[in-house]
C-alpha cells in the first residue's frame, strides 16, 4: 500500500508529468470543481486538497509569487535568531554534501516557510532562480501554493511534491521532499527541511532519508538545548507560559526539562531553560498527571501507585507536599491542583511525542526519539500501563506500517533484540537477493534455537 505522503512510484517520471499537467491545466487553469471524478482519480488527495486551498487564496499559478521580500538586515536578523543556524554544519554532513552529488540543493527554512539558507548544486540552484527559489523568499503555501516546504509545513508532515504536483507551473520542472523540524524542547515547529531537484529529489528513499537527518538535527538540538542556553524559538502572540517537557523514557528517575522564570516570563533574556532530576516517586506523579489531563482523585493517584501499599493516600499527600516544594524552586509555574490532583500547567512527555509521530506515520523519527521503556525501573501499576501502551504501540506500528530499513533499526535495539516475530518480519520484508538476508536469518535460528531449550 502505497504512502499518502509520497510521490506514486509505479509510473514513470515521464508518464507522471504529462498526467499531472493535464490534468493540473484542467483542475487549476480552468478553475474547475477539484473533487470531479477525473481529478480524484489522477492526482492524490492531499494534493487536491492543497490546490484547492491554494484556489480559495485567490494565488496565481502563471506567475511567481516567491519574490524575495526580506531585505539583507532581515534576513540578517532571521538566521541569527532561527535555532537552526546551530546546526548547519550537521546539515551540511548529513545532506548538503551528498545532495550535490545527485544535482540537488537542500534549502532550510523558517516556520513561517521563509527561506534562510540554501546549498548544493550550483547548477540547480541558478534555475531554480527562475521560480524565485532563492535566499529570502517566502515559499509558505499561503504565498505560492502547493509545494513541498510550504505544505509540509501546513500539515506538519514531511511529504514529497512531483513537478506538475506544484501549484504555480513555474516550478512544474522541479520535484522536491520537505519535513518539519520542531524544537525537541517545546514542541513548536522551527522550520522545515528541503531537498529540490529532479526527479531524485523524490526518490523513494529520499523521504525516509530526510526524516533521519531531521530526528538527528532535533537531537543535536537537545543537546545543545541541555549544555548551553539558545535564543528561544518566535512564540505566537499572547503566548506567556514556558513550555515543560517531562522524560522518562529509558530513564529511572525521569527529568523535566523548561524554563526558569515565572508563567509571565515572556523576554527571551529572562528565561532560563533547564534541566533538574526528579525522584523516581516524583517523576511516576508528574507522569500519571500528564497521562490522565482531567485530574486524579487521591485515591486513584495512590492505586496507580502502588497496589496493596499501607496508608496509601495518607503517604501520597505527604510525597505531593514534597513534590510541590521541588517544583516550587525548580520550575515554579508548574502546578499541582487538588481535588482531584491535576496539573494546571500544561507539561508534554517523551513518551506521548513518540506516540505522535507514530500516529503521523513518521516511523523512523518515532524509534529515534524512542530512547527506551518509560520508567524501567518503576513498579507502579499506573506507569506499567503507560509503559506497556507506548512499547506496544511502537512495536505494533513498526511491524505493520513501517520500511524494512526502520524495522531491522528496531530489531537491534535492546527491546526487540529477542523478539521473532519482528525478526521473522525484516526477513519476510528483505529482497530475495539483499546481502542482510543472512545475518537476519541466522539470527532468527539463533533466537528460535534459544527459545527451545
Amino acid at each position: 500500500m502505497s504512502s499518502p505522503w509520497t510521490v506514486t512510484a509505479a509510473d514513470s517520471p515521464l508518464v507522471t508529468f504529462s498526467r499531472q499537467e493535464r490534468l493540473h491545466e484542467a483542475a487549476i487553469g480552468d478553475r474547475t470543481d477539484l473533487r470531479s471524478g477525473a481529478v480524484q482519480t489522477g492526482v492524490r488527495r492531499l494534493v487536491r486538497e492543497s490546490w484547492q486551498r491554494s484556489i480559495s487564496l485567490r494565488l496565481d499559478p502563471l506567475t511567481a509569487q516567491a519574490a524575495p521580500t526580506l531585505s539583507a538586515d532581515e534576513l540578517g536578523r532571521l538566521r541569527a535568531r532561527n535555532p537552526l543556524a546551530a546546526v548547519l554544519p550537521v546539515i551540511n554532513t548529513l545532506l548538503v554534501r551528498h545532495a550535490a552529488e545527485f544535482g540537488l540543493i537542500v534549502a532550510v527554512a523558517d516556520e513561517a516557510g521563509r527561506l534562510l539558507w540554501i546549498d548544493g548544486d550550483s547548477a540547480v540552484r541558478t534555475l531554480a532562480e527562475d521560480m524565485h527559489f532563492v535566499v529570502g523568499a517566502d515559499w509558505s503555501e499561503a504565498r505560492v501554493g502547493t509545494s513541498a516546504p510550504g505544505t509540509a509545513l501546513a500539515l506538519d508532515h514531511g511529504i514529497q511534491i512531483q513537478r506538475a504536483e506544484h501549484f504555480n507551473q513555474l516550478a512544474h520542472p522541479f520535484s522536491c521532499t520537505a519535513v518539519p523540524i520542531h524544537d525537541p524542547v517545546s514542541g513548536m515547529v522551527l522550520g522545515v527541511i528541503d531537498i529540490t531537484g529532479g526527479d531524485a529529489a523524490v526518490a523513494p528513499q529520499t523521504l525516509p532519508l530526510v526524516e533521519a537527518a531531521v530526528a538527528a538535527l532535533e537531537a543535536e538540538l537537545r543537546i545543545q538545548s541541555l549544555s548551553a542556553p539558545r535564543p528561544a524559538p518566535a512564540r505566537p502572540s499572547g503566548f506567556t507560559a514556558p513550555g515543560l517537557l517531562l522524560s522518562v523514557l529509558g530513564t529511572e528517575h525521569g527529568a523535566l526539562h523548561g524554563s526558569h522564570g515565572g508563567e509571565h516570563s515572556v523576554e527571551k533574556d529572562s528565561v532560563d531553560k533547564h534541566s533538574v532530576d526528579l525522584s523516581p516517586r516524583h517523576a511516576e506523579i508528574v507522569l500519571l498527571l500528564t497521562w490522565h489531563r482531567q485530574g486524579l482523585s487521591a485515591d486513584r493517584l495512590a492505586g496507580l501507585l502502588s497496589d496493596e501499599q499501607p496508608h496509601a493516600v495518607e503517604n501520597l499527600r505527604a510525597e505531593m507536599v514534597r513534590l510541590r516544594r521541588v517544583l516550587a524552586v525548580s520550575h515554579p509555574q508548574l502546578r499541582v491542583g487538588s481535588r482531584p490532583y491535576r496539573l494546571e500547567t500544561s507539561v508534554d512527555t517523551d513518551a506521548a511525542r513518540v506516540l505522535r509521530l507514530l500516529a503521523r506515520g513518521a516511523h523512523r523519527m518515532a524509534l529515534a526519539a524512542y530512547r527506551g521503556t518509560v520508567l524501567p525501573g518503576s513498579t507502579s501499576p499506573g506507569v506499567a500501563e503507560i509503559r506497556a501502551e507506548v512499547s506496544g504501540r511502537l512495536r505494533q506500528t513498526l511491524l505493520s506500517d513501517a520500511s524494512v530499513e526502520v524495522l531491522l533499526d528496531y530489531a537491534r535495539t535492546e527491546e526487540a533484540a529477542w523478539d521473532s516475530e519482528v525478526w521473522r518480519a525484516c526477513l519476510e520484508l528483505l529482497p530475495a537477493r539483499s546481502p542482510q538476508r543472512a545475518a537476519v536469518a541466522a539470527r532468527l535460528a539463533r533466537i528460535e534455537t534459544e527459545l527451545r531449550a
